[in-house]
């Protein structure tokens, strides 16, 4: 059940007598290929927290008849990356059912604003009222000192918009509004940030979870971010000031979950390990685990100081946690500075993905290419280094990229630098902007090579024997992992975060901006391809599982050692290429020295004035 509020007012539907049906329809749009196809699967890999917290938002406001006791609000929900939205049949359901309707189009990206804007107006078309919210919006309405002209011309042809966050009961107002067919064009919250205790629960019906890989679902337990990347939306949207869900919060919205069968989790907060109230979160789940025999497990994501928490590393593991995503961004402190990502101490990374390693976590990370120092040669050597001296077990990389929203985008918007017109492109997975050092060519040559290079054979191998030495090291489930990273870039063309499980196309649904194809020539090229990726696939699964099986059967797989696993003294850790070879490692390495020794002057200060 949805947690309840005294509003402490009368609906104007008990007033005015409206519909005795609304139907609230929330939409999680995907974006478009390269082909102008949107981008879905028969089973996608991430499940949509912006859909989950709508939806228990949406169920809450149902549970308080919100409309008025005469109106039933009847709740529909899509995840466009696993499920074809089809406006006319979505229509002819509203019609049938009888009552009006509101289309939330939530969570909107960027990427995923082309696809949003052409959903919304074959909706309108239909004469169904539509309100657009997400990142796309709020990063504009945050940043730039006046709205982009396609926001505006879409509330010209009657598109409302939604910038900010939809707790304390924010969505009462647009479902009254729209239930009175008076919606605004844009409803401005971002100014007032909302508390998360005690807020309704995020939680998608178990329909949506058997759409997503591994039946994942996901929730939020705080927002807000304390640092100050350039590059980065979460800051300028969400904030800067940790807000948390509380403990009793976790447990009501496992125990919803659990009691549909759902015990596997992506946790979405930005950068868990700040989240004020990460220990006692952890403590309560510790305790479903332990106590209550939940078997639950999580992916979360941290900065690379989380093992400076004490015992985070250790609460998190003993919480389920067995999957981490890192935002490690770059091993060059000059980038990093110049990014403002001072947090970022390439000097702790090593030690911080061992200990992770140490616990049985599988550990990701995202790597941005395109900062300023950035050439194909130093990218390609990084990587290297990488492979070599840290134990990291899945490298995503991505284009840095002026996201609306961030202060990189503000400062090429206010300069006139020249940004791609295209958002469909703001991905992360396509070159939008000009880099100093590298030609246009380049920079996208030395993306692809990248993947290609941490994925190569004898990486994944090196991965795999890493993986074999450690008792929860999972060596199965890693290779499954890497192939997928590896496999989704090589062979469908899109990143990761946006793969899945058997690519579906569908002629009707191409980009407005671009012509129908005839059922000929579309069908005829979508049944070659599925004929030929299913082919490569089957060549490349059966190529790697074949090295696996040779690994699980070698005599030396648990004596394993190399530079990545090994601790290393000063002297040895100095003399590393992470130090040696890039921009500004050495400098790090003194920084380091130099932190340690007033600290251990602190010490010891400390020690004496126990004595005297």
């Amino acid at each position: 059940m949805g947690i309840h509020y005294d509003v402490g007012r009368k609906s104007r539907a008990d007033v005015q007598g409206k519909p005795s049906k609304f139907h609230f329809i929330i939409i999680k749009p995907t974006h478009y290929d390269d082909e102008g196809y949107p981008i879905q699967w028969l089973r996608s890999a991430i499940p949509s927290n912006t859909l989950a917290c709508l939806y228990g938002l949406a169920e809450d406001c149902q549970n308080r008849n919100v409309l008025g006791d005469s109106v039933e609000l009847k709740l529909h929900s899509y995840d466009e990356t696993n499920r074809r939205v089809k406006p006319e049949r979505i229509a002819r359901m509203v019609r049938k059912d009888g009552g009006s309707a509101l289309i939330a189009l939530a969570g909107v990206q960027s990427n995923q604003f082309p696809r949003a804007l052409d959903l919304a107006r074959q909706f309108r078309a239909l004469d169904i009222q539509v309100c657009i919210g997400g990142f796309h919006i709020s990063g504009c309405v945050s940043m730039l000192p006046e709205i982009p002209q396609q926001i505006i011309d879409a509330q010209n042809e009657g598109i409302s918009f939604f910038a900010g966050e939809a707790e304390n009961q924010r969505l009462d107002e647009v479902l009254e509004d729209a239930l009175h067919g008076t919606l605004k064009p844009l409803y401005n919250f971002m100014n007032d940030l909302p508390n998360l205790d005690s807020q309704p629960d995020p939680i998608l019906p178990q329909k949506h979870i058997i759409r997503t890989a591994g039946s994942h679902s996901s929730f939020d337990l705080g927002r807000g971010c304390p640092y100050q990347c350039s590059f980065c939306t979460i800051i300028n949207v969400q904030g800067r000031k940790s807000r948390s869900r509380s403990a009793d919060d976790v447990e009501r919205i496992i125990r919803r979950n659990y009691a549909q069968g759902i015990n596997r989790f992506f946790i979405t907060d930005d950068n868990f390990a700040r989240n004020k109230d990460w220990e006692a979160l952890f403590d309560r789940i510790i305790d479903l685990r332990q106590n209550h025999g939940f078997n639950i497990k999580f992916i979360i994501q941290v900065d690379t100081l989380c093992h400076r928490i004490d015992r985070f590393i250790e609460k998190a593991c003993a919480a389920g946690v067995t999957r981490v995503f890192i935002g490690l961004e770059n091993i060059n402190p000059d980038n990093l500075l110049a990014a403002k990502k001072r947090q970022n101490k390439i000097t702790e990374y090593r030690e911080m993905l061992q200990e992770w390693r140490a616990h049985g976590a599988t550990t990701y990370a995202g790597y941005i290419l395109g900062f300023p120092s950035d050439t194909r040669e130093s990218i390609l050597r990084d990587i290297e280094i990488i492979k070599k001296e840290l134990p990291l077990d899945l490298l995503e990389f991505f284009y840095l990229t002026p996201l609306p929203g961030s202060e990189d985008h503000l400062n090429l918007y206010r300069k006139n630098i020249w940004m791609d017109e295209d958002l469909n492109k703001y991905d992360l997975n396509h070159r939008v902007a000009h880099h100093d050092k590298m030609s246009d060519e380049e920079w996208e040559n030395v993306y692809l090579e990248a993947w290609m290079t941490y994925y190569s054979p004898e990486h994944i191998e090196t991965v795999l024997r890493r993986a074999a030495t450690h008792p929860k090291g999972r060596p199965s489930n890693k290779l499954f992992l890497m192939l997928f990273f590896y496999l989704m870039v090589k062979l469908e063309g899109v990143h990761p975060l946006e793969g899945g499980f058997f690519r579906l196309k569908y002629r009707k649904d191409r980009r407005s901006s671009l012509p129908l194809e005839s059922p000929f020539a579309f069908y005829s090229k979508y049944f070659a391809e599925i004929i030929s990726k299913s082919m490569s696939y089957l060549k490349e699964g059966s190529r790697y599982y074949w090295l696996y099986y040779k690994l699980l059967k070698a005599p030396d797989r648990k004596s394993y050692s190399d530079t990545a696993l090994q601790k290393s003294s000063d002297e040895e850790e100095e003399g590393l290429r992470l130090y040696k070879d890039t921009a500004g490692g050495e400098a790090a390495v003194e920084k380091k020295k130099k932190a340690q020794a007033l600290r251990d002057r602190v010490a010891a200060k400390k020690v004496g004035a126990q004595y005297n």
